[in-house]
């Protein structure tokens, strides 16, 4: 069975679509239909969407594919964990103008917004290139 990935998903999939709530929420409040117009805010929670469905997917299929090759292992718990860890880091970071859009006053608590979606996305990557490095060697 595949247990940690399978959980992994149960976070990603509620978090897409508390996501996806987000911005149509904001689309019905600014009476606004597609696209962003110049509505930053919306530019920002559409990224913020966005980018964790292009990576949650992918990542997902991949590492319930280590998990059914090598069982429920630490290695297979541990990048759930990160990844489910690196995409929180991200949205929190995408959650703020400051982690979002260059700003010149990055004094403060502000930089944290930029320094946690920073974050989110090294270790969101890092954690899709050890999960593919681990499929391919479990093949070898």
């Amino acid at each position: 069975m595949v247990i940690y990935s399978a959980w992994l998903a149960a976070y990603l999939i509620v978090l897409q679509q508390v996501l996806m709530l987000t911005v149509g929420m904001h689309r019905t409040k600014k009476k606004q239909g597609m696209g962003v117009q110049d509505d930053i805010t919306l530019e920002r929670l559409v990224r913020r969407h966005g980018n964790l469905a292009e990576n949650a997917g992918i990542f997902i299929a991949s590492v319930a594919l280590l998990e059914i090759n090598t069982g429920s292992t630490r290695l297979v718990l541990s990048l759930c964990l990160i990844f489910a860890i690196a995409r929180t880091l991200h949205m929190i970071g995408f959650s703020s103008p400051y982690g979002a859009y260059r700003i010149d006053d990055t004094v403060g608590s502000k930089i944290f917004f930029l320094i946690a979606r920073a974050m989110g996305a090294t270790i969101s990557a890092l954690s899709g290139i050890a999960c593919g490095f681990a499929i391919a060697i479990t093949l070898a």
